[in-house]
């Protein structure tokens, strides 16, 4: 096999997993190795409490992410966590609706059809998706998470051609099941402004990922009982150190689903899990760079 690892390093991709975990170089813009997300705040009355309550702790974070889709949320309510995003100095990230699990087709919700993710079927649920994200872009949203890689694709020639704001960014969610470096550099290539491997990623694999890409890669310290349930608090501290710059998303093992109604009680618990991820950071690599607000 050590032609095929020829190849790939002639193209710029690591010849295999990176069990060496070497300290990555890149950095965010603003010089900062880390930044925290929090995800699955459905709404503003979620997203208040969640960040009334960061500040009671005294941390700022840097995303707020909405997971269910930008069609379940009324226009009064963008507005609203728009304006607590300015309060706040937060980027506020909106899901892309619809998609698979609300489509009229039952395949998603079999053993099988599990496998296609939260992927549109059909062109006219691209674009409805398109849809649903110009009219959060008219509401002043310019960051969105995309789970359908032709949906990516058309999204980045629209912002290039200036059909849809030239400043728009999007996520690639971990729910299109990419977990390898060729995925990752694809994700890039099409558009992808940051990137969100499988969530049981491990270590030597994500280094790896780092090697392919230079986009931000988002990483799960947590997650709900649906996608795992598992908590990897004591290997943030190796997440900065091999993939920065990364997205730590945190409070997930509160939900019990990815799409769950959080409440203003579950966004606080979510704000308790950044302040103990923020502890292993503090205790085990002190000298990680958290990017400013």
């Amino acid at each position: 096999m050590n032609d095929i690892r020829n190849y790939l390093s002639q193209l710029g991709l690591p010849s295999g997993d990176l069990y060496g975990l070497p300290t990555s170089e890149k950095r965010f813009d603003d010089g900062g190795q880390y930044r925290f997300e929090v995800p699955g705040i459905q709404g503003p009355a979620a997203m208040k409490a969640l960040l009334e309550q960061l500040d009671n702790y005294g941390i700022g974070i840097h995303r707020v992410t909405q997971t269910k889709g930008i069609m379940f949320l009324l226009d009064s309510e963008i507005e609203q966590m728009l304006e607590y995003a300015e309060k706040w100095k937060v980027e506020l990230l909106l899901a892309t609706g619809p998609r698979a699990t609300t489509d009229t087709s039952a395949s998603v919700n079999t053993p099988e059809g599990v496998r296609m993710g939260y992927r549109l079927r059909g062109q006219e649920q691209v674009i409805r998706a398109v849809e649903d994200i110009r009219r959060a872009a008219r509401l002043g949203v310019r960051s969105f998470m995309v789970y359908d890689e032709g949906l990516l694709w058309l999204l980045n020639k629209m912002r290039a051609d200036g059909f849809i704001p030239r400043e728009s960014k999007f996520k690639i969610s971990a729910h299109t099941g990419h977990g390898n470096p060729c995925s990752a550099r694809l994700m890039q290539e099409n558009g992808a402004n940051s990137f969100n491997p499988v969530r049981d990623i491990q270590l030597q694999m994500l280094a790896a990922i780092r090697a392919a890409i230079d986009i931000p890669i988002d990483i799960h310290t947590e997650n709900p009982k649906s996608t795992g349930g598992f908590i990897r608090h004591y290997e943030v501290p190796e997440f900065i150190r091999v993939a920065a710059p990364i997205y730590l998303k945190t409070g997930g093992s509160v939900a019990a689903t990815h799409s769950w109604d959080t409440t203003e009680a579950d966004a606080k618990k979510r704000a308790k899990q950044v302040a103990l991820v923020k502890r292993v950071i503090d205790t085990y690599y002190p000298e990680a760079v958290v990017s400013p607000k």
